[in-house]
């Protein structure tokens, strides 16, 4: 198990989510063009959140899709949720491990 993998997910879902919000916040804005965050493996067990901008369909009104916005964000939060309770196994695996070489 590696903490360094599972910190880097944490990151790399926390830009997803602030591009998500980012999004959100301009439901409302004329002529907003949202961004787009997919995740893809880095070297060394690493998650890397690559970010572009969606194609613009010329669209006077906002192009926020909430439909796959709110889908996005029930993502990014069990995301987190596995790799945060990840971390805290290994955290009382390692504390298991000094008390036995105590």
């Amino acid at each position: 198990m590696n903490i360094s993998s599972n910190l880097s997910s944490i990151n790399a879902h926390q830009q997803m989510m602030n591009v998500n919000a980012n999004n959100v916040a301009n439901v409302n804005t004329d002529r907003f063009i949202p961004s787009d965050t997919r995740m893809s493996e880095g070297g060394s067990e690493s998650v890397i959140a690559n970010t572009r901008m969606a194609t613009d369909t010329g669209s006077q009104k906002s192009q926020t899709d909430l439909a796959k916005e709110l889908p996005d964000q029930v993502v990014v939060s069990g995301a987190t949720s596995v790799n945060v309770t990840a971390i805290k196994t290994q955290d009382e695996m390692l504390g298991s491990l000094l008390d036995i070489k105590a």
